[in-house]
């Protein structure tokens, strides 16, 4: 009965909302109307749109793994200080919200941001020469910058458990580097770079944040465009008809992304041969090489925003966070900046306490229904794959009558909430559930050990460190959630990412101070929470 719970939670607050897009795309007047599919596809604008959001994703993935590969490899084969280290700080970007990611290369790269001071103050300049704000390079960059650490650590993972065996041998019959790489290595980490390069994809895909705050309507994905045709223009048939475009686009990659993902934990079990010091002068500068590199790329944008939210007109200032406490006149807020740090703790703890149960029996059924787990483990998956624009889009159309009239409700974002972070509490207890010997439950039901008692003193202790894990992650994400909450969020109940947004597209250099020292706000929360991850399920561990 436990399992329809879970079941229950997804059918009501995702597969109905789903179906309510269907039904406003395919029946907006009652009847059969296929006039939104029809414009999606015979309008040049939205199948450009459509085509812009496959390139623009499938360009962000081919860039990461291209440089997260020869990472991963010198984290493989060589030990060097400080590598456990920065494979963990390495994984911070992808923990922190999109917005604080789209601020932090503003912060960097964008007209007001240190690389542009620093060039107009060393040439005497009266104008930005860096021109990155609003193109495609920048949001590349920034794709890059967040999912990076995702494909370094599957790769690396999966890579480390193989050994080295193949390579000796190959080295040993005459094989050069190149035959090394197009005969033995590429070939062998196939399922690692599938997977990697499939979640990838969906993150990048289903961005919205950074598009909406570096890109513009300009570069709109399908994500801007549900969100612009939704709300700026009131389109719910277009709107609709983009949301299931999205929706069908990303179930192939899930599948495939869940399918790979037993294959890769069984392979993490096999040990594999242990890194060795770089002893040649090559294998040095190669070390030193990435190191350096993954080190100013990953961690000079989040300096950058912290030190522009302290520095204003040459000097230490520290106005954008005395602001916060002030609801700023005229402006498009409601509450005080701050009151929104207080919504997003409260929405973060509820949604932690509702997806960790859910998650835990979620994971529960993927890993005892062997049969029906091909199905279950993408279902619940699901709601990773589908924006979360889609679904407060979906909220905002179907949760607006009885019995189900939560689109005016407080509660309706701690929903919205549980739903994005429930994947991520999954797949942080399913590697460890899937670790239990089974013999070890068996053994003690045969002593006399009710079902019951076998979860409390046997499963439970052993699921203790990933059972954090996960509902860190649900707080962490639920903190940095943007996409529905930007939908759904009422007057009094908006969020902190919905702050940055709303201060970032005010004029003058005052809200954008207060936007910044938002970000850093946000960006210290999550990085506690990263800390926390990281210490308990080991360096270099698991699958986000």
């Amino acid at each position: 009965m436990l399992y329809l719970l879970p079941l229950a939670f997804l059918g009501v607050f995702y597969l109905y909302p789903l179906l309510s897009i269907f039904d406003i795309s395919l029946r907006p007047a009652g009847t059969l109307d296929l006039s939104a599919f029809a414009r999606l596809f015979l309008s040049d604008t939205y199948l450009r749109t459509l085509l812009f959001t496959f390139y623009q994703a499938l360009l962000s993935t081919a860039v990461t793994l291209l440089l997260a590969l020869p990472c991963a490899y010198i984290f493989v084969r060589y030990r060097f200080p400080g590598k456990s280290l920065l494979l963990s700080l390495a994984t911070l970007p992808f923990v922190l919200p999109t917005v604080v990611v789209a601020l932090a290369f503003s912060a960097l790269l964008g007209a007001r941001g240190l690389v542009n001071d620093l060039l107009r103050a060393l040439f005497t300049l009266d104008y930005s020469p860096l021109q990155l704000e609003r193109t495609l390079a920048i949001i590349i960059i920034a794709h890059v910058f967040y999912n990076f650490a995702i494909a370094l650590r599957i790769i690396t993972a999966y890579w480390a458990a193989l050994g080295t065996e193949a390579e000796e041998a190959a080295s040993c019959l005459g094989a050069d580097w190149r035959a090394l790489w197009r005969d033995i290595r590429l070939p062998l980490i196939r399922p690692a770079l599938l997977s990697a390069g499939s979640l990838v994809f969906i993150f990048n895909f289903t961005s919205f944040g950074v598009v909406l705050l570096l890109g513009g309507i300009r570069f709109a994905t399908l994500e801007v465009q549900i969100y612009y045709q939704a709300v700026n223009i009131f389109n719910l048939p277009l709107a609709a008809a983009l949301s299931i475009a999205q929706i069908l686009s990303m179930l192939s990659l899930m599948v495939i992304y869940t399918s790979g993902q037993k294959k890769l934990q069984l392979s993490l079990r096999r040990g594999g041969a242990s890194a060795r010091l770089p002893r040649r002068r090559r294998e040095k500068l190669m070390v030193f090489s990435c190191v350096s590199l993954m080190a100013l790329f990953l961690f000079t944008p989040l300096l950058a925003l912290v030190a522009r939210s302290l520095f204003a007109g040459g000097a230490i200032s520290f106005d954008g966070y005395r602001a916060l406490a002030e609801r700023s006149r005229g402006s498009l807020l409601f509450i005080p900046p701050v009151a929104a740090i207080g919504n997003s703790l409260r929405f973060a703890l509820l949604s932690m306490l509702a997806a960790l149960p859910l998650g835990l029996i979620s994971a529960y059924m993927i890993h005892r229904q062997q049969r029906l787990a091909r199905l279950f483990d993408p279902l619940f998956m699901l709601p990773l794959a589908t924006s979360a624009v889609t679904l407060g889009f979906g909220f905002i159309v179907a949760l607006d009558e009885a019995p189900l009239n939560l689109r005016a409700s407080v509660y309706i974002i701690p929903i919205a909430h549980t739903l994005v972070a429930l994947p991520f509490v999954i797949r942080s207890i399913l590697p460890s559930l899937r670790a239990i010997p089974r013999a070890l439950g068996e053994s003690a039901q045969v002593l006399g050990a009710t079902p019951w008692h076998v979860f409390t003193s046997l499963d439970l202790p052993l699921l203790a460190p990933s059972l954090v894990v996960g509902a860190t992650f649900a707080f962490t994400v639920s903190m940095g959630e943007f996409g529905a909450s930007l939908f759904v969020a009422q007057r009094e109940s908006v969020t902190i990412p919905v702050v940055i947004y709303r201060l970032f597209g005010h004029p003058g250099f005052a809200p954008y101070q207060q936007a910044l020292a938002m970000c850093v706000v946000l960006m210290l929360v999550c990085a506690a929470g990263f800390l926390l991850i990281e210490r308990l399920r080991g360096v270099g561990g698991g699958e986000f």
